[in-house]
């Protein structure tokens, strides 16, 4: 089930992001991005549609799910 971001607590939200890119373990070229740039980043992607928010009833889990 999707989540609309924009349903969720802003400190959670903020929480949930960063818990995903610091597990992602995404490299990002010649220059690392600070943690928050790579919130912003993920932010951004939320609010433009190329990212998601979906929660899993059977696991009792949230996710972030990047759209290609």
């Amino acid at each position: 089930m999707k989540i609309p971001w924009q349903d969720i607590d802003p400190e959670t939200l903020n929480n949930l992001i960063e818990h995903f890119v610091l597990r992602e373990g995404t490299d990002y070229g010649l220059q690392e991005k600070s943690l928050q740039e790579k919130v912003n980043d993920v932010k951004i992607q939320l609010a433009n549609g190329s990212a998601v928010i979906c929660w899993s009833q059977l696991h009792e889990t949230i996710d972030i799910k990047l759209i290609k």
